[in-house]
């Protein structure tokens, strides 16, 4: 994957220095501005990454020791992570076969009195069926936190993704959809998270004119010169959407008739922003992969499941984690494979990698 940049960031940038405000300024307020209207909530920050925008969230929250969070197996392990670094703990819960979204039904199998929270991440552009997820979120009086790093511009029934949660998170990493090189946005409706967050991620204060903290907090903020690469890509957002969508069309056009792939895409109730072109094959998956490698193409797997991360591996004697109970997040990683959506790529770029994963199935 390839960031869209170019002279207008480049212009934007040469303006913070021109006007010498390079740490948290104007730039990062008018970011949040548009970033809340994008999002459709009231209030939002910002932060480095969104790793620290989830752990941020869940402190603003009162996640802590002794407290539980839902977090779907097949996902990036920083959204386990970053309930570990508040002190709770992460309990895994399987996806649905066909849209590699959280499966609500197994969340049901790990509810306990301390399950505090539950964490939706929308996989590959596309929103979980929040509307699922939302009565049962109600039903066990759980708060909810949005992992929507993938989901920018991404809506379930008309809604944005983000605007669901008690608090939600977005990451404007180099591979996303709006990039800041690196950077997270926080966004919530709730007035007191909001506070919260603001002293959180400042040393435990609001203003940084003030040498008086109220409480312990953290250097989580971001800087002008990000905010002011995420403004222009914003102003590009329609474009980097629609040439995302359209380059994802190619690739269904290449394939759709190839019966021995399944391609990923988007359920009723939520439209599409494809994070990347996602295909399951039910062959030798790694055959598959390395004669695309050896063809000059770099297809990606999808997601190690958590369940089988070493870094997890402390949790196994609570939770006993096995491949039985995650089938759909086991086979969705051995059987996935993704390819690159970024605007810059061309439709022969995209035939050329078509055509040589015919060209593979035809050899069998």
């Amino acid at each position: 994957m390839q960031p869209f940049v170019g002279q207008e960031e480049y212009e934007a940038i040469k303006d913070c220095f021109d006007t010498n405000w390079l740490t948290e300024g104007p730039k990062c307020k008018e970011f949040v501005r548009r970033l809340c209207d994008v999002v459709g909530v009231n209030y939002g920050v910002l932060a480095p990454n969104c790793t620290l925008g989830l752990f941020l969230g869940l402190k603003a929250m009162g996640i802590g020791p002794g407290d539980e969070v839902i977090v779907p197996n097949f996902t990036f392990i920083a959204s386990a992570t970053s309930v570990v670094l508040t002190g709770a703990t992460p309990v895994f819960v399987d996806i649905n076969k066909e849209d590699l979204q959280i499966n609500i039904d197994d969340c049901k199998r790990v509810i306990t009195e301390k399950t505090k929270a539950i964490m939706p991440v929308h996989m590959y552009g596309v929103s979980c069926n929040m509307t699922e997820l939302v009565e049962f979120a109600n039903k066990h009086e759980l708060l909810i936190i949005e992992d929507a790093a993938q989901a920018i511009g991404v809506n379930w029934e008309g809604k944005p993704c983000g605007s669901f949660g008690a608090v939600s998170c977005f990451s404007f990493f180099a591979d996303k959809s709006i990039t800041t090189i690196e950077g997270g946005f926080i966004g919530t409706n709730d007035e007191k998270i909001y506070e919260s967050l603001r002293y959180l991620r400042n040393h435990g204060r609001i203003s940084s004119g003030t040498f008086i903290h109220p409480e312990l907090g953290f250097n989580f903020r971001m800087n002008d010169i990000s905010a002011a690469i995420g403004l222009v890509q914003l102003d590009k957002a329609a474009y980097i959407f629609s040439k995302r969508l359209e380059l994802h069309k190619i690739y269904c056009r290449e394939l759709e008739s190839r019966s021995e792939i399944k391609i990923f895409t988007h359920p009723k109730g939520s439209n599409f922003v494809p994070f990347r072109f996602s295909i399951l094959y039910d062959g030798d998956r790694e055959a598959l992969s390395n004669y695309l490698t050896e063809s000059g193409i770099e297809p990606r797997t999808f997601f190690y499941p958590l369940h089988r991360q070493p870094a997890f591996e402390f949790l196994q004697n609570t939770q006993n984690l096995n491949d039985e109970l995650f089938t759909n997040s086991v086979y969705a990683y051995e059987k996935g494979l993704c390819f690159p959506v970024y605007p810059e790529l061309s439709e022969e770029q995209v035939v050329y990698t078509c055509d040589k994963i015919k060209e593979f199935l035809d050899a069998i």
